[in-house]
């Protein structure tokens, strides 16, 4: 029954995550006038559409590696690469995200990291990371201690939601400010709310509820991955680690 309720939030998770980033992709396309990596306002259209998809939904997808029931069996290192990995182009995601935007402003000479919306970003993404080159050097490189490892493990548990708990808010703040920004001069202002804000708003309220089920499936705990000696943390990256701890 608990694997099955796992499987049926995993699903929704999926739909959400999907319909989050299509949602975007839409509202910038129809009321925003599409995209293009050229330096002018259509350069700017891909930054909340990058941001979605890497800090929210492909760094959610990360974090939930270890929730799987066929990471809890066999060697762990497969899954440790693979959570990485996915991180990494999470990152990668989120850097091109943040060219668009900084480039726009270059290009513009709008004045960069001025709104509560960008403060709130770059500190997700300075602790993003930070978080992801503390993990890799610490539980994939095989030079810690188990010591080390069974000190920093919480810390980087707590750190990964609440990463995400601040990609969220970034998100949010970072959609109020677009909609202000561009039904402020508009013959319907964003107080008579216009289709625009309403399905904008309402692609707000998707990715509140997708981080919400993350959150919820991180923090329960009969999905959690058994913890069998924090000794198997310490598999060595070679082949020869991979064959000797099946």
């Amino acid at each position: 029954m608990a694997m099955g309720w796992f499987y049926l939030s995993v699903l929704a998770l999926c739909s959400l995550g999907l319909m989050c980033i299509l949602s975007t992709i839409y509202w910038i396309s129809y009321w925003q006038g599409g995209f293009a990596w050229d330096g002018t306002i259509l350069m700017f259209n891909w930054h909340p559409v990058l941001m979605v998809t890497g800090m929210v939904v492909v760094y959610s997808a990360a974090s939930l590696v270890y929730r799987l029931p066929q990471s809890w069996v066999g060697p762990k290192l497969p899954w440790k690469f693979g959570h990485a990995a996915m991180h990494l182009l999470a990152f990668i995601l989120t850097v091109l995200g943040l060219h668009a935007v900084f480039d726009f402003h270059s290009r513009r000479k709008i004045p960069n990291l001025y709104s509560l919306h960008s403060w709130l970003g770059i500190t997700t993404v300075f602790l993003f990371t930070c978080q992801w080159f503390l993990g890799f050097a610490v539980f994939l490189l095989p030079w810690a201690s188990v010591r080390l490892r069974s000190l920093l493990k919480p810390i980087h548990v707590f750190f990964g939601a609440s990463i995400l708990s601040l990609a969220i808010a970034s998100v949010i703040s970072g959609i109020n400010e677009k909609l202000f920004s561009s039904l402020r001069n508009g013959t319907n202002s964003y107080s008579r709310l216009p289709s625009e804000a309403v399905f904008a708003n309402c692609s707000g309220m998707l990715v509140v509820v997708f981080g919400l089920l993350v959150l919820y499936i991180l923090l329960a705990s009969s999905w959690k991955r058994p913890e069998l000696g924090m000794q198997a943390e310490r598999q060595p990256i070679w082949t020869r680690g991979w064959a000797g701890t099946r």
